[in-house]
């Protein structure tokens, strides 16, 4: 396998050459093997790189497996409270031992030597953030071309990027899995369901609702590019594929037109699909399986979401409150 741009160069491990070959072979299993995106990748290379240099430093010289697995849980809450005392939060020091333990498991099945420590020591918590979904008005009308009127860009434009944010909001994709959908497998018409690749290249069918498909069948009307059957859905303004950050961008400037906090991002879209269908007495199996969540655990969090604008509303509305 091709070495990803973005994973982490083992130049600048801090390591002895077996932990180096041993980091080396765990970035591309979980690449190939996991199918980890790159962003995780390079995520759990920065924490170990960062591990690895607090080792040198503690240990005068750069750590090989056996100093990697003889840790003591002491070096590990050293680190640590290090890393708290930096400024990092609860979610990114539990991503970072969850990717020391990662490469532990590795070097356990190749290696055969275990990290005691790594597997006693309690993760540190992490203050749970609940989403920020939009209103169900706002979000209508962020996925509105209507909403854009005004704006001096070209007309199929303004629609490209109406249907994008019509498919997060109508259907909860992420941004990464509207923008490889297929020309080919462009909801319109009759079609009420297209198969999407999520977060590790897992397939789902996502149901897409009669606005959307509506929104993404002007967007082709008015589409000056002759579209490949197996090229992208939606292009850029030369005729490529549409770029994340122009999604973004568009976001931003319905942010400005409306009034919308900053937290209204193209991602709260998918946040507010999943919001309002439990508001509407959804059920958490369900709305799991059409975002495509691999734990029902990471679904509950928008239970919370509900319970906190009842609440709002209550303490607002009630005569007692």
């Amino acid at each position: 396998m091709q070495k990803s741009a973005d994973m982490p160069d083992l130049a600048v491990f801090p390591a002895a050459p077996d932990l180096g070959g041993a980091a080396r072979a765990w970035l591309v299993h979980l690449a190939a093997e996991r199918r980890l995106s790159e962003r995780t990748i390079e995520a759990y290379g920065r924490d170990l790189r960062q591990f690895l240099a607090f080792l040198a430093e503690r240990f005068g010289a750069p750590p090989g497996i056996a100093d990697f697995t003889d840790c003591a849980p002491a070096d590990l809450r050293a680190f640590l409270a290090l890393r708290r005392g930096e400024g990092v939060h609860g979610r990114s020091l539990q991503r970072a031992l969850s990717a020391l333990r990662s490469l532990a498991r590795h070097i356990a099945r190749e290696n055969g030597q275990t990290a005691a420590a790594l597997g006693a020591l309690r993760a540190p918590k992490a203050a749970r953030r609940l989403p920020r979904p939009l209103s169900a008005p706002d979000a209508r009308a962020v996925t509105s071309v209507a909403a854009r009127e005004g704006e001096t860009r070209e007309a199929w434009v303004l629609a490209r990027d109406a249907a994008v944010l019509a498919l997060l909001y109508g259907a909860g994709l992420r941004i990464s899995e509207a923008l490889s959908i297929r020309r080919a497998d462009a909801p319109v018409g009759k079609t009420e369901t297209i198969t999407v690749v999520g977060k590790g290249r897992k397939s789902r069918a996502a149901p897409v609702i009669a606005p959307a498909r509506k929104a993404v069948e002007d967007y082709l009307a008015l589409c000056p590019y002759r579209l490949k059957p197996e090229g992208p859905l939606f292009v850029g303004a030369k005729g490529g594929r549409l770029s994340p950050r122009v999604v973004q961008l568009a976001m931003a400037r319905m942010r400005g037109a409306l009034g919308l906090p900053d937290s209204a991002t193209p991602h709260a879209l998918r946040h507010s699909f999943a919001t309002h269908l439990l508001a509407r007495g959804g059920d958490l199996r369900t709305i799991q399986d059409l975002l495509g969540h691999a734990s029902l655990s990471t679904t509950q969090v928008y239970t919370g979401v509900d319970g906190a604008r009842l609440l709002a509303a209550y303490k607002s509305a009630h005569p007692r409150a």
